[in-house]
């Protein structure tokens, strides 16, 4: 069943409607619309422009309330990392560090 959210919101699809109407959401999906394809009734995949901004992927997520934004951290100071050779085993150099 294909559900419209709203003006700019993506189109929900099940996977039999997407497989019947292949060409014509593929058309659509390359005009600029986001196709939500769902498998009973859950979200799996979503189809849409090639260029269709990823970048704006998570802020579009988190206005729809699928995933809560990432919290900043404090940045780590950097860690230390010594050169190893290429043929030393790791167990060995750990119990060196250790």
């Amino acid at each position: 069943m294909c559900t419209h959210r709203g003006y700019g919101a993506p189109v929900e699809i099940g996977i039999r409607e997407l497989r019947a109407g292949l060409a014509m959401f593929v058309r659509r999906a390359a005009e600029g619309e986001s196709i939500v394809v769902t498998q009973s009734g859950r979200p799996v995949a979503v189809l849409g422009p090639v260029d269709g901004g990823r970048a704006d992927g998570l802020a579009e997520l988190v206005a729809h309330g699928a995933v809560r934004a990432p919290r900043l951290r404090p940045s780590a100071e950097p860690v230390e990392r010594e050169r190893m050779p290429v043929d030393a085993r790791s167990d060995v150099e750990l119990r060196k560090v250790r």
